[in-house]
């Protein structure tokens, strides 16, 4: 036989496999609910995929972390910390996601007390996810997002007092990170186009409309300056993902951080001194404190608990946060702990066989 043909014949037997493996695989059915599309950037959300164990959580990180030093914090040429006070303890409350199902597709909304009472769900429907909660300023109302449609995650408003729900935004795409302004009068969040693949940082009044992108500004994970007038934001508009603040008009843009591996969760302190974000490679991160100009950074929590998502409390005196500490080899093992802004004080909240993570301190 000819060998040219033979060769011909083989490339279109080849081609023809190809083509209807690809035809095939175009045509399996759908899930009622796709994984959201911002997760491989999504800030404090633990993984129930893989264990530490997988993820070689001894390997050797790129960046020396040991140059900060962990839990005190300098005082030297800067705003000194106070003690801690026997008479300041935990108050308000904690808003956070809650995996009761071991499911990140049904992930639920809870709230606790701030010393980890009075555990109650909010959210209502059992097989859709909600995540990224945060207390309104005068603790009457959750804002968080929720999945709506195939690939479509919107903002939604929950009255704690009767449990009704208001959905606040309407646009196809991912919007989550929702955050009351300190006046209650705005709110701020990330939006997501999957049809240029753009992440935006949006503000809108109180029920999400006149909403529109802060100019010439591409970021995730955004929360208020104390006084209103800014936002700090992750991004990785110059290369590595780093913090940034920026005025509501898109002025004044700065970096703050200089930290390898910020996915991107972070806060403000409420007298406006201190920022708290966390950083490092996969199941080694830990929590870092700094003044509100970025400089100053201290790790805040002991070493080896694979802290992250930290929320400062009301006061400005604690930080909420989860980690791993009690159950590190556990991929349900994440629970949300408190502690003091000095790196003393470690307490643990909840205590379940599921994911408690993303916490959010209100009044």
């Amino acid at each position: 036989m000819n060998p040219l043909k033979l060769n011909m014949n083989k490339t279109k037997f080849i081609l023809t496999l190809l083509l209807f493996t690809l035809i095939a695989g175009c045509n399996r059915p759908a899930s009622t609910q796709t994984v959201d599309l911002f997760a491989t950037l999504q800030a404090s959300t633990p993984s129930i995929l893989t264990s530490p164990q997988a993820t070689q959580p001894n390997a050797t990180p790129v960046f020396n972390f040991s140059t900060i030093a962990p839990t005190s914090i300098s005082s030297s040429g800067q705003t000194s910390i106070p003690s801690p006070s026997t008479s300041d303890q935990p108050s308000g409350h904690i808003v956070f996601n809650c995996q009761i199902f071991k499911d990140q597709g049904s992930e639920q909304i809870c709230i606790m007390k701030a010393d980890g009472s009075d555990y109650k769900r909010l959210t209502a429907e059992n097989n859709i996810r909600h995540y990224y909660p945060s207390l309104s300023p005068d603790g009457q109302s959750v804002l968080y997002s929720a999945f709506f449609d195939q690939n479509n995650y919107e903002v939604y408003r929950l009255n704690i007092d009767d449990g009704s729900v208001d959905r606040l935004t309407t646009s196809y795409g991912v919007d989550n990170a929702p955050e009351y302004s300190p006046d209650k009068q705005q709110i701020v969040f990330m939006h997501y186009s999957p049809t240029n693949d753009n992440y935006q940082i949006v503000v809108g009044d109180r029920n999400g409309e006149d909403a529109g992108n802060i100019p010439q500004i591409n970021g995730w994970d955004p929360t208020w300056s104390p006084d209103g007038g800014s936002i700090l934001f992750a991004s990785d508009r110059n290369g590595t993902v780093q913090l940034y603040t920026v005025n509501l008009d898109g002025k004044q843009l700065h970096k703050i951080t200089d930290l390898p591996a910020i996915r991107g969760r972070s806060d403000w302190s409420s007298d406006g001194q201190y920022i708290v974000t966390y950083s490092g490679p996969e199941w080694n991160r830990e929590l870092y404190i700094m003044n509100a100009d970025g400089s100053n950074v201290r790790q805040l929590t002991p070493s080896g608990g694979n802290s992250q998502g930290p929320s400062f409390s009301p006061d400005g005196k604690w930080v909420a946060f989860t980690a791993y500490f009690d159950l590190y080899s556990d991929i349900h093992g994440c629970e949300i702990y408190i502690i003091r802004i000095d790196g003393t004080d470690l307490r643990r909240l909840t205590n379940n066989d599921y994911c408690d993570y993303q916490p959010r301190w209100g009044p």
